[in-house]
């Protein structure tokens, strides 16, 4: 073994060993660097080392051989040795080399792979008002907000939604923890002071992994140049988090929305307040502040398909007025208009196809493209799924709503909506498991507790999810709104209970005055609700005065609304009630008319429920059967356990045809 040391010593091995791995190490040193920057894969960073790792052994074996002399390379002059010692030597050395190369890649390579693996996921935090002026906090929030949508139209990176970062604002959250709770590898944190005109914006993009500082930046500005500072962030952090923009996105980045530092202010303040959907007030205030950035700004494009999509959400929430559908369609036309590539534009408008026209295919062609142009926008994935299962579409549109959650990982909004697929497709196992997760990321959502009650209901006919709902929700702090809510519900379970005593007085206490604000359906409602109780326990007279007071209510809303199928099944009912059969009958066919199964799968079944108890009220079993066997058979709210505990029904339970229907779904569910 002597020899052989004795021998690499000679020949030089050692210095050319030493000499190799130095410039073997300066090459993956400079490989590491320049490979990301020149946009190269990863695999050829991995190429480059493996050849270095083959190159040791023959270099090696090249020093054994050969020597650097003054007189050029020259072969090594043997020694007088054995030539058993000889080949020994050689296949140690051989040997040597293979065996170091392959222990340096099995730590190198690993290591490197693990390294330049980048997680091209991030979360924009709110960012911090330093402003003198607290009342700035709306321009803080409006910064975070731009630079939020400027990277989330990178789709070479993951952008967690508005709604899921705000919970961490004002809040000393640990990044680690921040990063495992959105599911993202970089946090972006920053303060904004705006003092007049000047604007100063301090920034720090933070890896949630090691909670390393990657980059910092500071910005002193004018307020009209607040675009520039947003573009250069997105480009910057795209650039750290080695996200590709094609050229489409950038585009889109360096083009500037306004010119005028006034109109983007009121857009700023209207946005924040538009996010409060469900507060009236706030969302007047907010088409007000749109407007003003119209007025100040004619040609805002994003101002025009931001203002137009709040129309779209009142119509379709608070106020179904023709008028209103038009300025949403009117708004979206102009701002397409004056920039057909923005994203936001068609968004806007493939919500005035959904709400105002119900023509869901225009509006599926419209939140295509948008999705295009904001990849990581959940409220995009959101409508497609809406809108997909209105076709029919089930399984794209659980995809789609499953991508709107990873998105807004902290929203139990879309999974609402995903544990709504799973209850009409009748997969009460997933639509429970998802509304659990729901209550996990907020336990104090009344909506949640609802519909965890609903489905208990829809699939064993049990009610008491709801009384341990209502018990737990006692505890929580609630709005007004809630509180009526929850009131409104209460006397919902407590007729299904049979309790019709109690559920009239639960109805009766609610104050018309606060329920009308809130929808008009919470008024017209309740007095149905009085009407059902109030005849169950015989008070025909009492029942009566009721429907006609629903009646009232609801055809004055029809004359705003004339073509809302779910205010015509709703009359409907209550002039099966009234013993206007005709009426009654015209009414259903009206909404079923406006809203067949055939145009949406989603609503229409709901419409088809509806025109079956106005059969039950007037007593046409024969019919009832028949629609409720339909219904049964295909994706639908109706259950076997539902129509067992709900009291409308009760005029069939002696039915045989109505008992053979329940026999022939029981096993179903």
């Amino acid at each position: 073994m002597s020899g052989f040391f004795e021998e690499v010593k000679r020949r030089k091995v050692y210095r050319v060993a030493v000499a190799y791995v130095i410039a073997a190490g300066g090459i993956i040193q400079l490989g590491s660097a320049a490979f990301p920057a020149w946009e190269l894969p990863n695999w050829a960073l991995r190429l480059v080392i493996v050849l270095l790792l083959v190159g040791f052994p023959i270099a090696l074996i090249l020093a054994w051989a050969f020597d650097v002399t003054p007189q050029g390379i020259r072969a090594t002059p043997d020694v007088a040795v054995p030539r058993t010692h000889r080949r020994r030597n050689v296949i140690m050395l051989v040997a040597t080399g293979v065996i170091v190369s392959a222990i340096a890649g099995f730590f190198l390579l690993p290591r490197i792979s693990s390294a330049h693996k980048i997680d091209k996921s991030i979360a924009v935090l709110p960012f911090e008002n330093l402003s003198d002026d607290k009342e700035n906090a709306y321009f803080a929030d409006g910064i975070q907000d731009d630079v939020l949508t400027n990277l989330s139209k990178i789709g070479d990176l993951k952008v967690i939604s508005r709604t899921s970062v705000m919970p961490y604002r004002g809040k000393a959250s640990n990044v680690r923890e921040i990063g495992k709770a959105l599911g993202v590898g970089a946090i972006l944190e920053g303060s904004v002071r705006r003092v007049g005109n000047r604007v100063r914006v301090n920034v720090q993009l933070i890896c949630t992994e090691t909670d390393e500082h990657l980059w910092a930046e500071d910005y002193d500005r004018e307020l009209t140049d607040v675009f520039a500072i947003q573009t250069d962030l997105a480009q910057k952090i795209a650039g750290e988090l080695q996200a590709k923009l094609s050229p489409a996105e950038k585009a889109q980045k360096e083009r500037k929305p306004t010119e005028n530092g006034e109109a983007y202010l009121a857009f700023v303040q209207a946005h924040n307040l538009s996010c409060a959907v469900e507060d009236l007030g706030k969302l007047k205030q907010s088409e007000q502040l749109y407007a003003r950035a119209i007025e100040l700004d004619p040609k805002f494009a994003l101002a025009l398909a931001r203002y137009s999509q709040l129309e779209s959400w009142i119509l379709h929430i608070f106020n179904p007025t023709r008028e209103r559908r038009q300025k949403a369609r009117v708004l979206a036309e102009q701002a397409l208009q004056l920039q057909p590539d923005l994203p936001e534009a068609h968004l806007a408008m493939g919500f005035s196809y959904y709400y105002g026209d119900n023509n869901y295919d225009a509006a599926q062609k419209e939140f295509e493209i948008a999705r295009r142009g904001l990849p990581n926008e959940s409220e995009v994935y959101l409508a497609l799924g809406a809108i997909q299962r209105r076709q029919g579409k089930w399984a794209e549109s659980t995809a789609n709503l499953e991508k709107s959650a990873s998105l807004n990982p902290k929203d139990s909004w879309p999974l609402q909506n995903l544990a709504e697929n799973y209850q009409v497709l009748r997969n009460f196992d997933a639509a429970n498991k998802t509304i659990d997760r729901g209550l996990q990321i907020n336990p104090t959502d009344v909506g949640l507790w609802e519909y965890k009650s609903k489905l208990a209901i829809a699939e064993k006919g049990d009610l008491s999810v709801s009384e341990k709902a209502f018990q737990t929700v006692k505890s929580m702090p609630m709005n007004d709104k809630d509180k009526l809510r929850i009131a409104g519900s209460r006397a919902d379970v407590f007729v299904l209970e049979r309790k019709y005593q109690e559920g009239l007085r639960e109805a009766e206490s609610l104050p018309d005055d606060l329920l009308a604000p809130i929808h008009p359906a919470a008024l017209y409602g309740k007095y149905y609700i009085i009407g059902f109780a109030r005849k169950a326990l015989q008070d025909e007279a009492g029942a009566r005065a009721a429907f006609l007071k629903a009646k009232d209510l609801l055809e004055a809303q029809l004359k705003e609304s004339p073509d809302a199928p779910d205010m015509h099944i709703q009359l409907a009912k209550v002039l099966a009630h009234l013993g206007e059969k005709d009426a009654a009958l015209a009414e259903a066919r009206r909404a079923t008319e406006l809203l067949p199964e055939s145009k949406d799968a989603l609503g229409g079944p709901e419409i088809a429920a509806g025109a079956a108890e106005v059969h039950a009220i007037l007593g046409d079993n024969g019919r009832v059967i028949e629609i409720l066997d339909e219904l049964l058979s295909r994706p639908s709210a109706v259950t076997v356990p539902g129509l067992k505990v709900n009291p409308i029904w009760d005029p069939l339970r002696n039915d045989p045809g109505f008992q053979a229907l329940l026999s022939k779904y029981a096993g179903k569910t």
